[in-house]
């Protein structure tokens, strides 16, 4: 569905919701990016040590001859340099399949590794994963090995995930490799911590869902008139991201012809960040026609990339 279609559906929805891929608009991919930096958010710095230091034995293990790479959510692709790298020195061309909703990103990404790797062609595809999944062809390559980097998998409710990975499934060859990367169980304070930083950063970051509507669809959301919320909740082992309503108000939104009501207190759930451990992963894998062939942490031991082969 559409961004107007989806926003009409999840606040006239009981609970309301809005969907995070919508989170990465232009405003929404820098303020990203600075999340990234902040000092509670270690996800990004604990997936950077791993792929700095272990690339080149993932790149080893997906077996030889040339490989392309397939990359779900791509962003800015700063961490997929240290793959990159990998693969460009036991290969001497690549051809990278960036699938990201954020035209804005995939553009910028696209011309600084164009700039940066004159032996590698980007061949990038602006949509959400699973239409993206569909326009790919497989180019000649031998082998594959698909990207979705920075926990992503933890924002998908568990049938999506597994949809997700059943549609990556599809358009892989027995033998492709997937590497997944997944923030590990661990205190609930820690976890808490890196989606509601001190300086407000994540909270502008969800407050901007709402901006875009207003942007976007000619909503009439007051963002001062919504708090930021994450809480940890152990039963579905995931942290729960909402804005809160701070009163009784109304929001209307010209470009559906709707008025979307709160009540004081109303959440509006906006992202989950599941959280996982090796057993849960090789339950994924395995419900979606992958195995478990590797795996890699940081020295912390609070993220780890699986690498997953294609049955």
């Amino acid at each position: 569905m559409s961004f107007a279609q989806d926003v009409r559906a999840g606040l006239t929805a009981t609970p309301k919701r809005l969907l995070p891929k919508y989170f990465y608009d232009e405003l929404g991919s820098a303020l990203f990016e600075a999340i990234t930096a902040l000092p509670e958010y270690y996800l990004t710095r604990a997936e950077t040590e791993i792929l700095r230091d272990r690339s080149s034995e993932i790149v080893e293990a997906v077996g030889g001859g040339p490989i392309e790479l397939i990359e779900l959510g791509s962003g800015s692709a700063i961490k997929t340099r240290y793959v990159i790298d990998a693969t460009l020195a036991r290969q001497p061309a690549l051809r990278f399949c960036p699938i990201d909703i954020s035209i804005a990103a995939l553009d910028a990404s696209a011309k600084a590794l164009t700039r940066e790797y004159p032996s590698i062609v980007v061949d990038g595809i602006n949509a959400d994963y699973l239409t993206g999944l569909t326009r790919l062809s497989r180019n000649g390559a031998r082998r594959r090995l698909a990207l979705f980097l920075g926990s992503n998998i933890g924002n998908f409710e568990p049938e999506e995930a597994r949809s997700t990975l059943r549609a990556l499934r599809a358009v892989l060859e027995p033998g492709d490799r997937f590497l997944l990367g997944a923030d590990l169980k661990k205190d609930r304070e820690v976890l808490e911590r890196a989606y509601d930083d001190a300086t407000g950063v994540t909270a502008a970051f969800n407050r901007n869902l709402l901006g875009r509507i207003n942007r976007e669809l000619g909503g009439h959301f007051d963002l001062d008139a919504f708090r930021h919320r994450a809480s940890f909740s152990d039963e579905r082992s995931r942290v729960e991201i909402e804005l809160v309503s701070t009163k009784r108000q109304e929001a209307p939104i010209d470009d559906l012809a709707i008025v979307a009501r709160f009540e004081e207190g109303e959440p509006i759930h906006t992202e989950s960040a599941y959280k996982f451990d090796a057993a849960s992963i090789d339950q994924l894998a395995r419900s979606t026609g992958f195995d478990v062939a590797g795996s890699w942490t940081d020295a912390q031991r609070r993220f780890a990339d699986f690498l997953l082969v294609a049955r």
